[in-house]
Order: C-alpha cells, then sequence, then structure tokens
C-alpha cells in the first residue's frame, strides 16, 4: 500500500498556486500505484485545503481518485481537520462498491475495509469537543477521543487474524511541526502519545507535514507538496509499504517530483547577487533576509534579477539599532492565550491574570475555535450514521 496524507488541494504558496504542483503529484502516484502493483493507496486527512473547495480542486481529486482506481488499486480516504466531513464524505456508501473507502463520521469508526489480508481502520480527525461524548471518551483531549476510537478498533472482530493498519489525523508525541500546519488545540491537549496505537501493525498518520517515524511502526508520511519555507529541508513523497498475514514487511520511501525546490537565502543585496554558491537557488521559490545596514532601494526588484521566483523579502539590518517591533510582530510567535492575558494586564495597568482568569480565557479561546470549526464545517466528524453503510 502507499500511505499518503496532507494532499491541501487548492492550497496557495505566498499566493502562487499549488494546483499545477498537486496534479503532477498525482500523475506520479498514478505512475508508482502501477508500476509498484499497488493494492490500496491511503490519505490520512486533509484531502482538500478547505471546507468549500473551489471546483478545479474537487475536479482534480474526481480524475485522480478514479485513474488510482484504473491502475487496480482501491482508495482509502480519511477527513482531516481542513476537511469539510459531510462534503468530503458525500455518497460514501455508493462510493465503496467502485472501491473508493471513504471515512468521515463517528459511525464508522471501528469498522475496518477488509483488503485480503490487511484490515484498513481510517479515523477522521477528531475533534474533542465534539467526539469525546459520543464515543464515551475519559478524557475531552486528542489523547482521549483517539483511546476510545482505538478501543472500537480493538473491539472489532471482523479483521482478527488479519494484519491491521490504522489511519489516524493527529499530532503525535515525537513528531516534529512547520510552519504550515493549523495549530488544532487550546491549551496543550493535542498531543497524542505514540502507545495510543500498540497493538496494530502499522499506524499512517496525517496532520504534521514532514515525513517521520515517531515509533516502530507509526510514521507520518508528510505533506507531497512544500507548503512553508520552514520545509526546505523536506524530501517530499510517500511511504510505500509492504503488509501480509505475518506484519509489517518493507517501508521504503518513495520521493515526490519536485515542481520548483525552496531556498533560504540570507546575506547582504551585493554578495547575494554575485556569490556563485547561490547558483542553484536562480530556479528554486526564495525567502530572502538582507543583512545590509541601510535597506537598499527598489531591493526586491533587484533581488529578483537574480531570483526571479523570490516570493518573501526580509530585512534584518546587521549593527543597526534595535527599534522597537510593531505590536503584530511582538505577538507573531505567542500562543492566543499569553496574547489575551497579556492584554489583559495591559488594561488593567500591570495587574495580569489570575489563574481563574487564565482558565476562563483558556476555555473562551476553545469555545470559538470549536465554534468556527462548526460554523464552516471543517473537521467535524458527525455524519449521519448512514455514512459508509454496507
Amino acid at each position: 500500500m502507499i500511505h499518503t496524507s496532507d494532499w491541501h488541494l487548492g492550497r496557495s504558496f505566498h499566493q502562487v498556486g499549488l494546483l499545477g504542483a498537486q496534479a503532477a503529484y498525482l500523475d506520479h502516484l498514478v505512475e508508482v500505484c502501477r508500476r509498484e502493483r499497488v493494492d490500496a493507496v491511503l490519505v490520512s486527512g486533509d484531502v482538500y485545503d478547505r471546507a468549500m473547495p473551489a471546483p478545479d480542486t474537487v475536479a482534480l481529486l474526481s480524475e485522480g481518485v478514479e485513474r488510482i482506481i484504473d491502475t487496480g488499486a482501491r482508495v482509502v480516504l480519511s477527513s482531516g481537520n481542513h476537511d469539510s466531513a459531510i462534503r468530503l464524505g458525500f455518497a460514501a456508501g455508493l462510493l465503496e462498491r467502485a472501491g473508493l473507502h471513504i471515512r468521515t463520521g463517528l459511525a464508522a469508526v471501528g469498522r475496518p475495509v477488509l483488503l485480503d489480508d490487511v484490515a484498513i481502520y481510517p479515523l477522521p480527525y477528531l475533534e474533542p469537543a465534539l467526539a469525546a461524548d459520543p464515543l464515551a471518551a475519559t478524557e475531552r483531549t486528542h489523547a482521549g477521543v483517539l483511546r476510545a476510537a482505538m478501543d472500537r478498533v480493538r473491539a472489532d472482530r471482523s479483521g482478527a487474524g488479519l494484519a491491521r493498519v490504522v489511519m489516524a489525523h493527529a499530532f503525535v508525541t515525537g513528531g516534529v511541526g512547520s510552519d504550515s500546519e493549523r495549530d488544532i488545540s487550546s491549551g496543550g491537549v493535542a498531543a497524542v502519545p505514540p502507545e495510543v496505537f500498540a497493538g496494530v501493525d502499522y499506524v499512517a498518520l496525517g496532520h504534521l507535514h514532514g515525513r517521520q517515524q515517531v515509533a516502530d511502526a507509526v510514521r507520518y508520511s508528510g505533506s507531497p507538496v512544500a507548503m512553508s519555507f520552514s520545509e526546505a529541508t523536506h524530501v517530499k513523497g510517500s511511504w510505500l509499504v509492504e503488509l501480509g498475514p505475518r506484519g509489517l514487511g518493507a517501508v521504503e520511501h518513495v520521493a515526490a517530483p519536485v515542481e520548483r525546490p525552496l531556498a533560504v537565502l540570507r546575506g547582504d543585496l551585493e554578495t547575494l547577487l554575485t556569490d556563485p554558491r547561490h547558483t542553484a537557488a536562480e530556479s528554486a521559490w526564495c525567502h530572502v533576509t538582507l543583512t545590509d545596514p541601510v535597506r537598499p532601494a527598489g531591493a526586491m526588484d533587484r533581488v529578483r534579477r537574480r531570483f526571479p521566483h523570490a516570493l518573501a523579502l526580509e530585512f534584518a539590518p546587521q549593527g543597526a539599532p534595535v527599534h522597537v517591533r510593531s505590536y503584530a510582530a511582538r505577538v507573531a510567535q505567542r500562543a492566543d492565550l499569553d496574547v489575551c492575558c497579556d492584554f489583559l494586564g495591559h488594561v488593567r495597568g500591570g495587574r495580569t491574570a489570575t489563574d481563574d482568569e487564565r482558565a476562563l480565557l483558556a476555555e473562551a479561546l476553545e469555545s470559538s475555535r470549536v465554534a468556527r470549526a462548526v460554523g464552516d464545517d471543517e473537521g467535524v466528524a458527525l455524519v449521519p450514521a448512514a455514512e459508509g453503510a454496507a
């Protein structure tokens, strides 16, 4: 099988559309399926970048899935925190008969997709505030709802004697994030220990955009296309996983095509424009930080004469006096809760938030985040029980 995730179809990168690069990845995926005689392609959430994808984005997914199934592979999709569970899960029961298995709702948690000697358990993104009670979770956290979901997986008897694979979309402890992932929690309740998935042969994770292994059989495939300059060192692709009656076999990384590489450059303008070490960056998307003591006139135009695909330009003058940063710059890297508490202290003349006030603000922020997700129908795995019915 192929383990992939976080396609984020329809995403932009610094106002540059990524649909062409995403289409190239799907072309590559079809070829890998054909060449390796792949039995199943697993997409562990964030298929789309937004709850209401544009028509050309939907068309790309439709065409891509059809071509993959034409190779003889079956496709298993689970929803992520960017997906609309209802929209992505439309007609799931009907599509299952054609080899496309879509799982976006709580009703199907614990019901496997059976493929020869393997049982695949797709778990949609589970928002704790909404999924904890229906799953009878003991904790209203990401770890709590996934433990409850895994209880259903372990209780399932239809996959007994088969190799077991779990698909999940979550932040698992030990994973390393990047700038392009959306925070899925407030108050530090997102982390899920890898031990939650104990007892299965392979865990195909989504959410983090860099490929990584967090336990023996617990892996992130990462996104197939870079979506931030923090991913400049990533090698994008998918995991090709061999499974059978004896469990997990070989796992091999298959690199994805790169439409345009990323480069992060730093230095004074004259050096950047003349240094031969930066030749490779001339064809890359570039993030440039200029260290000139005085900001050069027409800096971006001059940068783009050598690096025509420069997308971001920053200034960090060496030896210049440190100016007071703007409010936006000061809070850019701070958690929402800390910003709210700082503001409260500011308007009260330095009297900082008490523990009770901090807890109340945390509750308000979490309620706001969940309400937005419900309003946008993003990452809400509460579709009708008929979803995915046989």
